[in-house]
């Protein structure tokens, strides 16, 4: 299994509202940024993909708001499979405040696999190479330190 360090984010002002807290549209970028890292660090980013011809967009993201976040802190946003079968993967996130650790937001989001022509592939069978390097990542969130 892979191990994937968390994204860290230091929460900018054009991200808060009126209130001085966090919009809630933030945290789904926030998932597509720890998205990206996780793929990079696996060695398969959206360019790395792409240039092999498969793209993986997003079918449906989910977030659930437990506690307000406020400008000039700093979160880290953990991924998650929660399930992937070849054709699909299913991202589960969290968002933890890093001055004490409290869980602020969780979330999901669900992708699939097309190849150029937007069709959808199998990358057991297209790409197995892809295919066991999706299927080592993790399926529990690192430990809250």
């Amino acid at each position: 299994m892979q191990t994937i360090t968390p994204w860290k984010h230091k929460i900018q002002f054009y991200e808060t509202d009126k209130m001085g807290i966090v919009h809630h549209s933030n945290y789904i970028r926030w998932f597509e940024e720890a998205r990206m890292h996780t793929l990079e660090e696996i060695g398969l980013g959206y360019d790395v993909m792409e240039a092999s011809g498969i793209i993986s967009p997003v079918l449906s993201v989910e977030g659930k708001f437990i506690q307000m976040t406020r400008f000039g802190e700093t979160v880290r946003i953990e991924a998650a499979v929660e399930k992937f079968d070849g054709l699909r993967l299913n991202l589960r996130y969290q968002v933890i405040r890093e001055s004490d650790g409290v869980l602020c937001c969780t979330g999901k989001s669900a992708h699939c696999f097309l190849n150029e022509k937007g069709r959808p592939i199998s990358l057991k069978r297209s790409r197995p190479d892809y295919y066991e390097i999706f299927a080592s990542l993790p399926t529990e969130f690192p430990s809250i330190s």
